[in-house]
């Protein structure tokens, strides 16, 4: 099937690649032109694991290709995927003007039916608005579905090609098996393809969000009851999860959840309570926690050294907000960074993958080491922000010997306590009594 994907960004780029990956011919389209020669190229904007190895191979079969004319991409597809960016205000309002003005323009370039599919987050009853905008702009046919993508970053190829489940917001029946044709060779497990009302499918993405948020937000606060009465979250962690009932997944305690997902959705979860006048109390404190996680830190390591921080070098493992990924949007480490600087110290930070980005955000503010060993030299403290997989067992010896003060706050529980003692460690983890 020939699909136009409008949008190059996160979204855009792993669906229309994992589509291509299945032998469908991919037109991904976008208004930069910088970014589709590049693109074309093979070269990414963004750090996905195996994503630049799989445009490689679809590019070299000519299953997918980039370009600026929606008009000519439109016209040669049945099927139209909307990947626009939804940014969400202060107030939690999505910002939807992305996704209307390109479905004004996908109709006014139809020649004929076409479908198409939102995959942008978007508030219920967008879709019915879409389908209005399709109607003034165009006299051909037009069947719009709603499709939420529940990729998470850093893991999203192996989430599109093996999805717990799709949902397919849609009322055709012929449109429905359309798409679960489209889908069924990522569900050869047998994992489901869920059909429902569009306002449902919409609904369904800031559901699930706002239960992950949840359960990251309560395990949180859990972990600062066990700190204050010496208990070790971590075994309690391992008690909560084993239960059926809850299982083990996001209950790793921490300074919270950042990113383009999560905060979005849960903030417009609460607008959309409010907007009905719905009370949120629930969601509300779960925000509010989370924004608290990230103060918690920085005040811990600020109050360590005696409320002022000049003259104090502190390096920092980890920026992005998650590992696997360069992505800064919501990370927890630029509010625990700019704490930081305003308390006085030097900051010189290390990342993978997302060290420019820190550049280009705090230039000589912020000095940001080649290697993460290298980035203790002469520290008189380590924050560890993102849980980098070779951060988890680091040689301990060589970290003291590195640092002026072997002083470390664990915002991620990488590391166990009474192991951080025999090396000589002060050691600061979460809703775990120091060492």
């Amino acid at each position: 099937m020939k699909i136009t994907v409008v949008g190059t960004g996160y979204q855009g780029l792993v669906t229309g690649t994992c589509l291509a990956e299945n032998g469908h011919q991919i037109i991904c389209v976008d208004r930069d032109a910088d970014r589709v020669a590049a693109l074309a190229a093979g070269r990414l904007p963004i750090h996905e694991p195996g994503l630049e190895e799989l445009l490689a191979r679809n590019l070299e079969e000519e299953r997918i290709s980039f370009t600026t004319d929606l008009r000519g991409a439109v016209g040669e597809s049945l099927m139209v995927f909307l990947c626009v960016g939804t940014p969400v205000g202060e107030d939690g309002e999505a910002d939807i003007s992305g996704v209307l003005d390109a479905t004004r323009q996908v109709g006014a370039a139809m020649t004929g039916y076409k479908i198409l599919v939102n995959k942008s987050t978007c508030p219920p009853g967008t879709a019915g608005r879409m389908e209005e905008i399709l109607r003034e702009c165009s006299e051909h046919p037009a069947d719009v579905v709603v499709n939420p993508d529940f990729m998470k970053e850093g893991s999203a190829i192996d989430d599109f090609m093996r999805p717990d489940r799709v949902i397919v917001g849609c009322g055709d029946v012929r449109v429905r098996e359309i798409m679960r044709e489209l889908y069924s060779p990522f569900l050869r497990t047998g994992k489901p393809i869920l059909m429902m009302a569009r306002r449902s499918a919409e609904m369904a993405k800031y559901a699930t969000n706002a239960m992950l948020a949840s359960r990251i937000s309560l395990m949180n606060q859990l972990a600062d009851i066990c700190e204050a009465w010496c208990c070790d979250i971590a075994d309690v962690r391992e008690a909560v999860g084993s239960d059926s009932r809850i299982g083990p997944t996001f209950l790793f305690p921490g300074i919270g959840f950042g990113g383009g997902g999560l905060p979005r959705d849960l903030a417009t979860c609460i607008k959309l309570a409010r907007d009905k006048e719905v009370p949120c109390d629930l969601l509300q404190s779960v925000k509010e926690v989370n924004d608290r996680r990230r103060r918690q830190l920085a005040a811990r390591v600020i109050s360590h050294y005696g409320g002022d921080l000049t003259g104090k070098l502190i390096a920092v493992w980890g920026a992005s907000f998650k590992p696997r990924t360069d992505d800064l949007r919501g990370a927890p480490s630029l509010e625990i960074i700019d704490s930081l600087l305003q308390a006085g110290a030097a900051i010189r930070v290390y990342d993978p993958v997302a060290g420019p980005k820190i550049s280009a955000r705090y230039g000589d503010r912020v000095e940001v080491a080649q290697k993460y060993y290298g980035a203790l030299e002469g520290a008189d403290g380590l924050v560890i922000i993102t849980e980098w997989n070779e951060f988890r067992r680091p040689d301990y010896a060589r970290m003291a010997s590195l640092m002026r003060r072997p002083v470390i706050f664990d915002g991620r529980n990488l590391y166990t306590p009474s192991v951080m003692r025999q090396h000589g460690f002060d050691y600061f983890s979460i809703g775990r009594p120091a060492s």
